[in-house]
């Protein structure tokens, strides 16, 4: 009887997409301690932290490929970097920002969007069902996260105020909802900065990085939004259309009998 080899069991992990990832937790932390301090722009400060987290999560992934270093301890660090930085973080920032006052309502609002990002991040690492194909099964728990820190930004730092605490009740309830939702969402994976693109295309992106350059508050308000809604528009969109057909076929259907 031949004895099966064993295959050696790799040690060790990759330090250079993990010290990525290192920075996303980094500032998933640094989320928490800027909400509960007393400093006079913590909010900010917290909001701030989380899209440098997404910089740092949108890094690690790309790093890992191109520098051939993938594994599945990268991809497990990843998935609970996220759960701090984009589950935790804006969970906490969103309560203390307005929804304190509501008492339990605030807190489960704000542990909803935590459930429900937690849930979409384990039905990712066991179905992989973003895997393939274009679209986002969900809103990505970073996009949800991008949502109530661009909100945060917008009405503490250029309108002075804070949003409505029922309306921000209502958008964490919607966001944790989008997230384990079957609504698909672009990926833009296929966007390769080698392949040729047309000329508007590009005028486009140039465009996009002088907005984004000029106004990035505003910018940042108004992407987080647009990305969050796309996917429920989309979706109307495509039952309007089919209702459309169905109605157009019906009457054909009559005529050739």
């Amino acid at each position: 009887m031949k004895k099966v080899p064993k295959v050696p069991f790799k040690k060790g992990i990759y330090i250079l997409p993990s010290l990525f990832t290192t920075g996303n937790v980094f500032c998933g932390f640094y989320a928490f301690i800027a909400v509960m301090s007393d400093k006079e722009n913590k909010f900010f400060m917290a909001a701030a932290a989380i899209f440098i987290a997404m910089l740092f999560d949108a890094l690690d992934g790309r790093v890992a490929r191109m520098t051939k270093t993938t594994s599945e301890f990268g991809v497990q660090y990843d998935s609970l970097a996220d759960v701090i930085s984009f589950g935790m973080a804006p969970a906490l920032l969103a309560y203390y920002w307005v929804l304190q006052p509501f008492g339990r309502l605030g807190w489960m609002a704000a542990f909803l969007f935590l459930l429900c990002g937690a849930l979409r991040l384990a039905r990712f690492n066991v179905t992989k069902p973003d895997k393939l194909g274009d679209n986002f099964l969900g809103l990505p728990i970073p996009a949800a996260a991008a949502t109530i820190a661009s909100i945060v930004i917008a009405f503490e730092d250029l309108f002075q105020t804070r949003l409505d605490p029922m309306i921000m009740v209502g958008v964490v309830y919607l966001l944790a909802f989008l997230m384990v939702s079957n609504i698909k969402y672009p990926a833009f994976k296929k966007f390769d900065f080698k392949n040729r693109v047309t000329f508007p295309r590009f005028m486009f992106v140039i465009l996009f990085i002088y907005v984004l350059a000029n106004i990035p508050r505003e910018a940042l308000f108004v992407l987080s939004f647009a990305y969050a809604l796309s996917g429920p528009v989309k979706l109307l969109i495509s039952v309007f259309k089919h209702q459309d057909s169905t109605h157009m076929a019906e009457p054909a259907a009559k005529n050739d009998k």
